[in-house]
């Protein structure tokens, strides 16, 4: 048997050979890791130079900014500890959180969890899909806070929002009625996207400052805007779900060939989709590894370790990541035995 692809599930009560031979209801997923799934497909309303299955390095800055929203989250705000982030292999991301407690919870709390990390509601009809109201969560200051570092080069210069008439006016559509009609006067006197920004932003910061001395009301309809452009996009059903199966690191992309790679978050910024490694890729590297090792072996006499086969191509740095993820985690239930033991008087 040759899979094309390897998807994981829960651990059940039952061996998944006897499902068919227990009573009636009694196989039922015990635990599995909280997974998110993060598909680009899901931007389309927002994003301009691409659609669909497609992707560039333009939009590609949109998963970065997901996964350093949702990480920071789940660590500061929910307090998990073991998160694995993995390319999909061709659009997207997914993140498998492994802390032992996380792992036995329900469903209903897993949708809890992503419920705290959704910001962006409604479907294709909607069109304003993010709305603020004081006091401002700071779960949600902390995410525009991430976003304001990508925001200027990504959605300003490489998506161009404010760039034409056309697109302004569906940025404007976001904005109050009586900021509106102002901003779409002054939009055309203003050289570029990075200038019409800073002239809505500066407008709206006014409003904030006169609010905390009493006047008038606050408006955050530049903070909308860049979520709306650029919050991370969940799918609930994957992650609420404790049967729903996900691709297993390390996976072959069907459509792509890409490997489902996982990310280092120290250099998640210089992460390039399109260079990781590819089935045939590295069938080649492993071809020109074997070819130099016989010719190794030809000049030596005594034999020597082997080197395992995936060290000597592209793939060993995202291995390292992973044996990183599965260390720490050996670590940490390593102190969590020896705590228990010391509470017992296990000596």
């Amino acid at each position: 048997m040759n899979p094309y692809k390897i998807d994981i599930g829960a651990v059940y009560s039952h061996r998944p050979s006897q499902h068919n031979t227990v009573h009636l209801g009694a196989f039922q997923p015990v635990e599995k890791e909280l997974v998110f799934d993060i598909d680009m497909t899901d931007y389309d309303d927002v994003r301009t130079c691409c659609s669909s299955a497609e992707i560039c390095s333009k939009c590609w800055t949109l998963m970065t900014i997901a996964v350093r929203i949702i990480d920071r989250a789940l660590v500061e705000d929910l307090g998990m500890k073991h998160r694995l982030w993995v390319y999909s292999g061709r659009r997207g991301v997914h993140c498998w959180v492994c802390d032992d407690a996380v792992r036995k919870w329900s469903p209903a709390l897993r949708a809890a969890a992503v419920e705290y990390l959704t910001l962006v509601k409604g479907g294709a009809e909607t069109v304003k899909k993010v709305n603020l109201s004081e006091p401002v969560h700071p779960f949600i200051r902390r995410s525009v806070n991430v976003v304001e570092k990508y925001f200027e080069e990504y959605a300003l210069v490489g998506q161009d929002i404010l760039g034409s008439p056309e697109r302004w006016d569906k940025v404007l559509a976001l904005v109050p009625e009586e900021h509106r009609e102002q901003l779409q006067g002054d939009f055309p006197k203003k050289r570029d996207s990075v200038q019409r920004w800073e002239l809505l932003k500066g407008r709206m910061e006014r409003t904030r400052r006169a609010a905390s001395t009493g006047k008038g009301a606050a408006c955050y309809a530049d903070w909308e805007i860049m979520l709306q452009y650029c919050f991370p996009r969940l799918d609930i059903n994957v992650s609420k779900g404790v049967g729903h199966l996900l691709k297993s690191p390390f996976s072959v992309h069907p459509k792509t060939g890409r490997i489902s790679v996982p990310l280092d978050l120290q250099r998640l910024d210089q992460f390039d989709p399109f260079a990781v490694p590819t089935i045939s890729s590295l069938c080649r590297e492993l071809d020109a590894a074997g070819d130099d090792g016989e010719q190794e072996d030809s000049g030596e006499t005594e034999p020597k370790r082997r080197v395992r086969d995936y060290k000597r191509t592209s793939l060993a740095p995202y291995v390292r990541v992973f044996e990183q993820f599965l260390e720490e985690m050996e670590r940490a239930r390593r102190g969590e035995r020896l705590q228990r033991s010391d509470l017992q008087g296990d000596f």
